[in-house]
């Protein structure tokens, strides 16, 4: 949606380039059996176009496709979108002043400003099991597989049986067994009509320019740090003095109450909550007993055209092994694509051999003209939204002020960049990722550096606060 806030700036000569044949990311590729959002509904959509449809209160994947073709749409946004269109880079020309970008196929695209959104998990982490991509009938696939195979192994974290066809589950096989997270109980309800019917109207009084300035619904501005560790002063400290992170996890239903303890027990993780992005199931655990479910800790050896072999030596005969290894964040998604600043400053390469970083989780320096939606501490409130909306209000009022100086081009400077990384880093200390036990979790909240820098460690308010009147001092203003 920051296209449309360029729309209202005044910027209509927009070009959206999308990789995929329809808009919709992950909802719109990912289309397989459960599908759904693992927060809250109301928190996922924007504060200006509340969603008062969603069915259930964890929104399945066809309705969040269909809210963000529903924005597409009423923003006249579509018709500046070229989908199909693989981005392989972008470079900043000094003499023209401008972002030209390199189409697969060689075509450039030039423009004033250039605007990233391409997401941190959607690059994949290639499996290491060796022979994988010889199994018959290796591909990605994103729809439901048919109920006619005999047999499911899973490579990931986690995976549950369709219907009851035989089912072997792996935790992260081949990678040296890594355990998933904890699973706190998952409570998902179907939307009354009366809470609808109350949705409809929030919705309406939005519309109508009567509700709050932001539109916010409750839980909006839930803290997203709490689930890590910086609300420590809520939790039960035993005698050491450390605040008891597991405290709030102990007493759920989480390990099979029935059935083989020893599967619970080798699933269980040995880190502390919200070393990884915390998973809310009811039906997780109790798989482990079923008897057409078999938990397997031995790492796969390799993999052939028939099946797969543990390092053991046994083998087994599989119809189909899915690989939720997850996704490559450090090393090609950080960014997505090459992009090229002043000097020749490579972003990827930058990030990776000094520090990953991006005042106010935005704007870089020696990236001019430059917006960053997905950076390091970007990530702030209970979804994208949140931060997507915060990043806007940003934009905003930089793109005001520029032009109220009569520039064309704005630049974060050093200094800047180099203090607000400073004071983010400080606000991690009592947090779980560096308090913690966070070693064994392989989270993919850290980066090569051993540092947790997805989340912006301060509440939704104030990041939004500072969107709205960061120091202008901060940015360099210049014309071509």
């Amino acid at each position: 949606m920051p296209p449309s806030r360029l729309k209202r700036l005044g910027y209509d000569d927009l070009a959206i380039l999308e990789r995929e044949d329809d808009l919709g990311g992950t909802w719109h590729v990912n289309r397989y059996p459960g599908l759904a959002v693992d927060i809250p509904s109301s928190t996922y959509s924007y504060s200006f176009e509340p969603n008062p449809h969603w069915s259930r209160l964890f929104a399945p994947g066809s309705e969040l496709k269909a809210y963000a073709v529903h924005v597409a749409d009423k923003y006249d946004l579509r018709r500046h979108m070229r989908f199909d269109t693989v981005v392989q880079g972008a470079r900043w020309d000094e003499e023209s002043s401008t972002w030209v970008v390199t189409l697969e196929g060689g075509e450039t695209v030039a423009g004033r400003f250039l605007l990233t959104a391409t997401g941190f998990l959607s690059q994949p982490k290639a499996a290491r099991h060796r022979g994988h991509r010889g199994l018959r009938g290796h591909g990605r696939a994103h729809h439901p597989l048919g109920r006619r195979h005999r047999v499911w192994r899973a490579s990931g974290s986690a995976s549950s049986a369709p219907a009851r066809r035989p089912c072997r589950l792996i935790p992260e096989a081949g990678q040296g067994g890594r355990p998933p997270d904890r699973l706190p109980a998952h409570t998902d309800l179907r939307q009354p009509e009366d809470g609808r019917q109350g949705a409809r109207r929030r919705a309406r009084r939005v519309r109508e320019g009567a509700a709050d300035p932001e539109g916010h619904p409750p839980g909006r501005y839930v803290d997203p740090r709490a689930p890590h560790g910086r609300r420590s002063a809520a939790l039960p400290r035993p005698p050491g003095g450390q605040p008891d992170r597991q405290a709030g996890v102990r007493g759920a239903p989480q390990a099979p109450g029935e059935g083989p303890r020893a599967a619970g027990e080798a699933s269980w993780p040995d880190y502390d909550f919200g070393c990884k992005r915390p998973t809310f199931s009811n039906t997780y655990f109790p798989t482990f007993t079923k008897d057409h479910v078999d938990l397997e800790t031995t790492t796969i050896s390799h993999v052939d055209a028939n099946g797969i072999v543990t390092e053991d030596g046994r083998r087994a005969d599989l119809d189909v092994l899915v690989l939720a290894t997850g996704f490559n964040l450090w090393d090609t998604n950080f960014p997505a694509i090459e992009i090229i600043g002043r000097e020749g400053r490579d972003l990827g390469k930058w990030w990776r051999e000094t520090r990953f970083s991006a005042y106010e989780g935005i704007a870089v320096p020696k990236f001019p003209n430059f917006f960053s939606l997905n950076s390091p501490y970007s990530y702030s409130g209970l979804s994208y939204f949140t931060t997507i909306e915060t990043q806007m209000a940003h934009m905003d009022r930089l793109l005001k002020a520029m032009n109220k100086k009569g520039s064309s081009i704005f630049e974060v400077t050093e200094e800047a960049n180099t203090e607000f990384l400073d004071r983010m880093t400080g606000l991690l200390g009592n947090s779980v990722f560096n308090a913690g036990q966070c070693s064994t979790a392989r989270s993919y909240y850290f980066n090569q550096h051993g540092e947790a820098v997805l989340l912006r460690p301060t509440s939704t308010l104030s990041a939004h606060r500072e969107a709205v009147s960061f120091p202008l001092e901060d940015y360099a203003f210049s014309n071509a």
